[in-house]
């Protein structure tokens, strides 16, 4: 009798959520990983911000950026002595409040013996570049950098 009411007893000061028979609640599982290579949401233009799908906002933000700098080089005129035809890669930072900086162009030694001013003509074509919209991760605005391939091509 003694050891009947030892057990009742000690089953029910148990709590049924420590009994292997009992349905455990599933707690929610937190997404703690976080992928700092990726944001939520690419920075984007005016034009581009009605675009909800994320490859497709990446897609015409970057090609709003590069039609935007090819239409200042368009206006530039340089003196070559040999025809090129070469690309560059010009890196960009856009920060959380959206405004834009240059901050290097790597460029074959062909370019920068033939175009000594090349990366201060693309410095100020991106300070003309208008606002940009920042990069979203997880809701916030975040600071992104960009590497965009610009082709030089210029004949004699």
């Amino acid at each position: 009798m003694r050891v009947f009411s030892l057990l009742l007893f000690l089953i029910i000061c148990t709590s049924c959520e420590n009994l292997p028979f009992s349905k455990k609640q599933q707690k929610p599982i937190l997404d703690t990983i976080i992928n700092f290579n990726e944001v939520d949401f690419s920075p984007s233009f005016k034009i581009c911000d009605s675009i909800i799908e994320k490859e497709a906002k990446s897609y015409c933000f970057r090609t709003s950026i590069h039609q935007k700098i090819g239409a200042e080089l368009q206006k530039q005129v340089f003196t070559i002595h040999d025809s090129i035809d070469e690309i560059v890669n010009v890196s960009l930072i856009i920060d959380s409040k959206g405004k834009i900086q240059f901050e290097k162009m790597d460029a074959s030694e062909i370019i920068k013996n033939q175009l000594p001013k090349l990366d201060s003509v693309i410095q100020e074509s991106i300070q003309k570049i208008p606002a940009i919209y920042p990069a979203i991760k997880r809701g916030i605005p975040v600071t992104t950098k960009y590497t965009l391939p610009i082709r030089i091509q210029l004949k004699e």
